[in-house]
């Protein structure tokens, strides 16, 4: 199995074997990255690919030296559960942080 994540306009994808296998969406939001919804389609569900789309995401807004807004529920409990990437959220109180 092929797995890739790469950037397309606003949004990061997950292939897996040349197939769309999910997505995370982003637009610019007060000068950080806003990241309103995160999907994985069903046939794809239950392999840890939303977790592998948002660490690589959120890999990728810290190469750029951005912040993030996390809205998307998954993306917010994802930041949670790994600290390390808390110092990405701008303003983490506003997003319970």
């Amino acid at each position: 199995m092929t797995t890739e994540v790469r950037r397309a306009d606003g949004r990061y994808e997950i292939v897996v074997d040349g197939v769309g296998a999910g997505h995370t969406t982003f637009r610019e939001d007060d000068g950080a990255l806003a990241f309103p919804h995160t999907v994985v389609e069903d046939e794809f569900e239950g392999r840890g690919l939303a977790s592998r789309l948002v660490r690589e995401a959120l890999d990728d807004v810290r190469a750029r030296d951005r912040t993030v807004h996390p809205y998307c529920p998954y993306v917010r409990s994802w930041i949670q559960k790994h600290e390390e990437y808390r110092d990405l959220v701008d303003d983490p109180e506003r997003f319970g942080l």
